[in-house]
């Protein structure tokens, strides 16, 4: 298995290939993998993303079969099954790197500020479910005064909101936090663009060597 820092140069790399759209010749012939796939898998890095069908996550990092282990959920929020299914392919496959990848324009996030902004009184559980895991996030915000400037708030909240999960990771899971702890687990966060296509990687990038 490669390196965290490996890892997520393979992403980048992968990225600057989409942003080009110049596809990795490998992965125009990837149906020869089927079958050296069915056996097992050995995904090079973890992406909990959100599931807004603009940022599909293998193409924007052009990778394909086998290379990445997707977790995808509005928000891009962290609950007990999300970070069960981390641990799982940390302990299991040996996977070195995690990525928490938001996105410009969230519409998870932006209904989070409308709910706490003019709160909704038939709103489903299941949506509030969201927002509710979203809400610690933007709060703090919505006391300063780029409540005012509702451009930058939006940004601002996904960016916090990226933070919050990452750290979610970070430190609320014993399992992850050991594997950290030995230098065997990365989490960063990184933000998807939704009009250039470039993947900003962010808050616990490992310095240069």
């Amino acid at each position: 298995m490669i390196t965290a820092r490996e890892a997520l140069e393979r992403l980048r790399e992968g990225n600057r290939r989409f942003v080009a759209g110049v596809r990795h010749i490998d992965l125009l012939i990837n149906q020869t993998r089927l079958s050296d796939l069915v056996s097992g898998q050995e995904p090079f890095a973890i992406i909990l993303g959100c599931s807004d069908s603009r940022v599909p996550v293998e193409i924007i990092f052009d990778q394909g079969l086998g290379d990445l282990f997707v977790i995808r959920i509005a928000g891009n929020i962290v609950a007990s099954s999300q970070i069960g299914s981390i641990e799982f392919a940390a302990v299991r496959f040996g996977t070195p790197l995690v990525v928490v990848l938001g996105h410009s324009y969230c519409g998870a996030v932006q209904a989070t500020l409308e709910e706490l902004m003019r709160p909704m009184k038939n709103q489903s559980r299941n949506l509030r479910s969201i927002v509710d895991r979203i809400r610690p996030s933007v709060e703090p915000l919505l006391e300063t005064d780029i409540r005012f400037n509702p451009e930058a708030l939006l940004q601002q909240s996904i960016w916090a909101n990226i933070r919050v999960s990452a750290n979610h990771l970070r430190y609320g899971s014993e399992v992850l936090e050991e594997l950290i702890e030995k230098e065997k687990l990365l989490v960063v966060c990184a933000e998807y663009c939704l009009e250039t296509g470039i993947v900003d990687f962010f808050d616990g990038i490992p310095e240069a060597e």
